[in-house]
């Protein structure tokens, strides 16, 4: 029987601004992961998936303040809230954060090996500075990696190896569950296949339950993901195995992400690759009912009322009318993307000489 590793529950976070609002990025999201399972994570920039990892992550500061929800992982209650403090010995051991822009995070005038004794130290960790380097000779060696990283300067190692080691040093502590956010988004394909074959191998040597990867690269979640789920203006709005989101979509949004991207096929060039005009809405403001009914094709009269509950299970859901009243029926993105001619693209505003 698989046993569930992560379940966040009506997890709801907020940004405060300087004029005293609260711009709900992650709102009332629930997810799940179960153990050896990698969980993407994709959708447009600015609809809340980093956010999300950063409260999952438990690495939230402010502006951004969870303000409510329950995570449980691996057994383990935490009740999210601005006034709740976090013990200090989940960071890192039950789970840990490799963030988008990991490579900035090294000095260029350290050695790794520095990072890696101030890492685990800032844990909390009694072992000794002979002990922390072999716990990460160890490490790098069950994975491939050659150990003369860790006596390199940043500068003398490839951005694949640096993110592969970057991505050995956030899990020495063994978390439970790893959230990596755009791990791959500074990388080539080949670095990045590197990188994704040893989170598996991770998975496989228990280093760590689970992983949810965020990212907006649609092809390298269909690879590397088990299941995917869609954001959308600060929500999900489907979950799905990454084969049904790649073939049989059931929410408009996902289709319509998956058309905008441009693949190695065969028929690339004879593609048609439309992108949806307008723009995510403000999160401040968010539209009534269904959040993507101003730019969607298929939208109803009840889409700009209702918010449209989640149609499916806790593992494979879609958040959409349309859906629940076609359930057999495939989305097409002809119609998904018909109100493309009523939306104006974004005007940019020239300064005035």
């Amino acid at each position: 029987m698989t046993k569930r590793l992560l379940e966040a529950k009506q997890v709801t976070a907020a940004y405060h601004t300087p004029d005293g609002r609260e711009v709900r990025a992650v709102d009332n999201v629930s997810v799940f992961v179960n153990e050896g399972e990698i969980l993407g994570c994709a959708g447009e920039s600015g609809c809340g998936k980093s956010t999300l990892g950063n409260v999952l992550a438990l690495t939230a500061r402010p502006p951004l303040y969870p303000i409510s929800g329950t995570l449980n992982i691996d057994g383990q209650v935490l009740e999210l809230g601005q006034n709740n403090k976090v013990p200090r010995t989940w960071r890192g051991s039950v789970v840990s954060m490799l963030p988008q822009g990991a490579l900035n995070s090294l000095s260029p005038t350290a050695k790794i090996r520095g990072l890696v004794v101030d890492v685990l130290k800032s844990h909390g960790t009694k072992l000794s500075k002979d002990e922390c380097l072999d716990l990460a000779r160890d490490r790098m060696k069950n994975l491939g990696l050659p150990t003369r990283a860790l006596d390199s300067y940043p500068h003398q190692l490839s951005g694949g190896m640096k993110q592969r080691v970057i991505t050995v040093i956030s899990t020495l502590l063994n978390p439970r569950l790893l959230i990596a956010d755009e791990p791959t988004s500074a990388l080539d394909v080949s670095s990045q296949r590197a990188l994704v074959e040893m989170l598996r191998e991770m998975l496989n040597q228990d280093i760590m339950k689970g992983v949810i990867f965020i990212t907006h690269d649609l092809p390298l979640l269909k690879t590397i993901s088990d299941r995917v789920a869609i954001m959308y203006a600060g929500q999900i709005v489907e979950v799905a195995n990454s084969e049904d989101i790649a073939e049989r979509p059931r929410h408009p949004y996902s289709k319509a992400l998956l058309n905008a991207v441009l693949a190695p096929e065969e028929d690339t060039l004879a593609k048609r690759v439309e992108g949806i005009k307008g723009s995510p809405p403000s999160l401040a403001k968010p539209p009534s009912g269904c959040r993507f009914h101003p730019r969607c094709g298929l939208a109803m009269d009840i889409c700009t009322q209702v918010m449209p509950r989640a149609q499916g299970n806790e593992l494979q859901f879609a958040k959409c009318h349309w859906s629940q009243q076609h359930p057999h029926e495939p989305i097409r993105i002809e119609d998904v993307l018909r109100r493309n001619d009523e939306i104006e693209a974004p005007v940019l505003i020239k300064k005035e000489a």
